[in-house]
């Protein structure tokens, strides 16, 4: 299905993921009785390293026989607690979906149909490998016949709606200073690499991809009937536009800076900055009617566009218009094509030696695109009452113990500190699936047997998500909305609406268990809520205030100060190096440690708060429960990566190594050493000077 199948959407939120895996096992004992034929809920002391200490190696020592018996499945790049819990759920949303499709009696206008029919016909690979090229070949012609600068803006105009082309985008969204109001965003293009880096980077490493590149690209334009001269003179321009397209954009820390993106201004001063378009003739095609002003995430890559087109170099604008069509829409044409494009973004880029089974990619796509259609069955067979009921208990006093430790900030002063529980106190909170479900009705998917094709039903979807999008101006911003399925393993804080939100699927055994002790679930889903709260005061979202509008609450001494701790945050990370040579990046993942060494803070008070009103059960498994609260903690990030995918993660992805995130943050927190007689000498071990306090 298409890359850019939900082009129109212009989501603008902090995504963190935080899974465990438990298993069922016999407890131990209790207050010195022994418990006989009795199911226990929580760590598995199986996966644990005995051999190692916590105190030198609490990763190894939590998951050390769990990382030597255990491979990372040939088609997946990364294998983990996270990615088992995944493959769960999936597997029952698949069994839920081939239930629908053996219903000789399911509605056939209902949303489960369209999503039976979609599933359908991304396998029906034979009509897929029948037709070719032909489904893009109207655009390629189109692309083709552009002679100037006039005929280009007319085409990305003209095809908006179907496909990407590149060069830049328009989309709706709310205002960020504004956020019950919808405006539209003028965005950068789309690039074939990443990151930027792999663009502007020098290393052996990233010089070795660009020319790999250079080679898929070829490769790729063979598919359209090229000679091999021609593709690899093509793949070249492409590579080179490309170049020039990066170079003025903000590298992977800027854009992570709300305030550098938030670029609002006149239609009219647009048409100074990039005056090769007529922009007010653009937005009326794209339905944006009387529009006056409009927000820029990159003035400075407009006004490099703009320059790039006054150059006239048509072939140029045909070859990266033709390659951005070939790949947003690669793995909806021939199974080959598919496969090849699957083997640079997958094989070269993360290293997976295989492609995951077709029925797995489609139902990836059915819950992409149709995920709440899929959801309301999800709900309905998977999400017990107790399961929601005892979360929002938690989220309680994670928020309660949230309070308290911004009450007792010793570096933060009395007007910040208010403005942070006004913050604090306004948060909303989203637990299972939507009070109202997304509309589908105008959406309209034809199964194989009804004469429907997967481009047929792509363009479709793209027209409807497009349509969607659009018709949100004017109108007030829907917070009702979910930026996820329920059946989405995630969780995700939004900084314009001041939510967090936690699907269905996270709040299950093995993640999340309603009948396990209430310390592993505090280190679990406990650490997932105050994680989630941590990144509305997280170098980001600490720029939003308590209505979600990118105002400055804070006084400009206590601004220092938290500048200040995260750059001793960012510097403790900078220095990890999970590849030799290959470090990571603790500015650009800044946000998501902010979130994970404030989350666990106050998780590990949340559960405090409980024993000391529900009493401490005592040891499980020999373990206390502020050991099993931080073992909980380090079982989320069980993971293995394949080397590419460590490479490409730390140049994409604003989370941190799984590996790292177990026990870095851990080494702040005073009562990770109390648990575990932690001591100066030993390899956990920091001294308290360095230790990193924030919230």
């Amino acid at each position: 299905m298409k890359k850019n199948i939900l082009h129109g959407s212009f989501i603008l939120l902090s995504l963190s993921t935080l899974i465990y895996s438990c298993k069922t096992k016999a407890v131990a004992t209790t207050d010195k009785k022994e418990v006989v034929n009795e199911k226990k809920y929580g760590i598995n002391t199986e996966y644990m390293d005995a051999s190692v200490k916590p105190n030198d190696d609490f990763f190894r020592y939590v998951n050390g026989t769990w990382l030597d018996n255990t491979e990372i499945p040939a088609d997946r790049t990364r294998w983990g607690s996270f990615d088992e819990l995944r493959k769960n759920t999936d597997d029952d949303v698949m069994a839920i979906l081939n239930e629908a499709v053996a219903n000789k009696n399911l509605d056939p206008k209902s949303d489960q149909a369209k999503a039976v029919n979609l599933y359908k016909a991304i396998l029906d690979t034979v009509s897929r490998n029948k037709l070719g090229i032909t489904p893009i070949q109207p655009y390629l012609t189109k692309i083709n016949a552009v002679k100037n600068s006039t005929d280009l803006m007319n085409l990305l105009v003209e095809t908006k709606a179907d496909v990407s082309l590149g060069f830049f985008g328009a989309y709706v969204g709310a205002d960020a200073k504004n956020s019950n109001k919808n405006v539209v965003y003028v965005g950068t293009g789309s690039l074939g690499l990443p990151d930027k880096d792999y663009y502007m980077s020098d290393k052996p490493d990233t010089k070795e991809k660009r020319e790999k590149y250079v080679l898929h690209v070829a490769k790729m334009f063979g598919y359209l009937g090229m000679d091999a001269k021609t593709a690899s003179e093509k793949a070249a321009r492409v590579l080179a536009f490309e170049t020039s397209l990066s170079e003025p954009t903000l590298d992977r820390v800027e854009r992570r800076d709300r305030r550098k993106t938030y670029n609002p201004m006149s239609v009219a001063d647009l048409q100074k900055i990039a005056p090769s378009n007529n922009w007010k003739t653009y937005f009326e095609k794209s339905g944006f009617t009387s529009l006056d002003s409009v927000i820029v995430s990159q003035p400075k890559y407009m006004t490099k566009l703009d320059a790039i087109i006054k150059e006239n170099n048509v072939d140029d604008w045909k070859a990266y218009m033709t390659w951005t069509l070939l790949r947003s829409n690669a793995d909806e044409l021939t199974t080959e094509i598919e496969k090849t494009d699957w083997d640079f973004y997958s094989k070269t880029l993360s290293g997976a030696l295989k492609q995951r089974p077709a029925t797995e990619r489609a139902l990836a796509t059915v819950n992409g695109v149709l995920g709440e259609a899929l959801g309301k069955l999800y709900v309905e067979k998977k999400f017990p009452a107790e399961a929601k009921e005892k979360a929002e208990a938690m989220i309680a006093n994670v928020f309660k113990a949230y309070e308290n430790r911004i009450n007792n900030l010793p570096w933060m002063t009395p007007e910040t500190r208010a403005n942070a529980i006004v913050k604090l106190k306004k948060f909303r909170v989203k637990i299972g699936y939507p009070d109202t479900w997304k509309d589908y009705s105008g959406l309209q998917i034809k199964s194989p047997e009804q004469g429907g094709t997967l481009h047929e039903n792509s363009l479709a979807i793209s027209r409807w998500s497009n349509k969607e999008n659009v018709s949100k101006l004017g109108k007030p911003v829907n917070k009702e909305e979910w930026g996820m399925s329920p059946q989405t393993v995630n969780a995700y804080y939004s900084p314009t609406n001041n939510e967090i939100v936690f699907p269905a699927a996270i709040l299950q055994p093995p993640f999340y268990d309603y009948r396990a002790d209430e310390a592993v679930n505090y280190g679990g889903i406990g650490g997932v809520i105050g994680h989630e709260i941590s990144h509305g005061f997280d170098d980001s979202g600490s720029r939003y205030n308590a209505e979600g509008n990118l105002i400055n609450w804070w006084s400009e001494d206590d601004l220092k100060q938290f500048t200040s701790l995260g750059s001793a945050l960012a510097d403790q990370y900078s220095a990890l190096q999970p590849l030799p040579g290959i470090y990571v990046d603790g500015k650009f993942t800044l946000g998501e440690n902010i979130g994970d060494l404030g989350g666990v803070n106050a998780a590990y008070d949340g559960l405090q708060i409980y024993l000391k009103e529900k009493g401490n059960p005592g040891l499980i498994d020999g373990f206390s429960p502020e050991q099993r609260f931080f073992l909980s903690w380090a079982t989320i990030w069980r993971s293995k990566m394949r080397d590419e995918a460590i490479k490409n993660q730390v140049k994409t992805d604003t989370h941190s190594p799984g590996q790292y995130r177990a026990y870095v943050p851990l080494q702040n927190i005073e009562s990770f050493y109390k648990a575990f007689g932690i001591k100066e000498g030993d390899k956990m071990y920091i001294a308290p000077e360095k230790r990193v306090k924030i919230w």
